[in-house]
């Protein structure tokens, strides 16, 4: 599950893709827009610029900017910016990998189908980028749509 931080972050991204070519963004524009407390969203674009996914202008037209064209920083490379390790066990995790105690990884079944649903989803995380966030609007095969309620 992504934290509330990664949904911050990715709200913010999203502004900021929207925003590409227009130049820095003030960091009290995204947070009014995107509904995001300023404090935590200054501690989020401080994490996202020492990782090199963004930029900043410092005096009169200043702000923040994303370093790359958004379309080649991956969903990955942010959620484990922000959040860590993509696995759901710490024994099949690519980049923060941790041997489980009292586990023989060989002929453990659990271990074996957490590993396959991570590859599944790093397919899907690794191949899409900022620029999939830009309109919000993605179609995606087979994408699930939320079900509007009925009485």
């Amino acid at each position: 599950m992504l934290s509330q931080k990664a949904q911050y972050a990715f709200r913010a991204l999203t502004y900021l893709a929207d925003h590409y070519d227009e130049g820095p963004v003030l960091i009290a524009d995204i947070a009014e827009k995107k509904r995001i407390p300023i404090k935590f969203l200054e501690s989020i674009l401080l994490q996202l610029k020492k990782a090199q996914i963004l930029d900043s202008k410092k005096g009169k037209g200043g702000g923040y900017f994303i370093r790359q064209h958004p379309s080649e920083t991956s969903i990955a490379a942010i959620i484990r910016t922000v959040d860590g390790p993509i696995a759901m066990l710490p024994c099949v995790s690519l980049y923060f990998y941790q041997r489980c105690a009292n586990c023989d990884e060989q002929n453990c079944g659990l271990h074996n189908i957490m590993e396959q649903v991570r590859d599944a989803t790093l397919q899907i995380l690794e191949n899409k980028t900022i620029a999939d966030l830009k309109s919000g609007q993605e179609d995606l095969p087979g994408k699930i749509r939320k079900a509007t309620r009925t009485k």
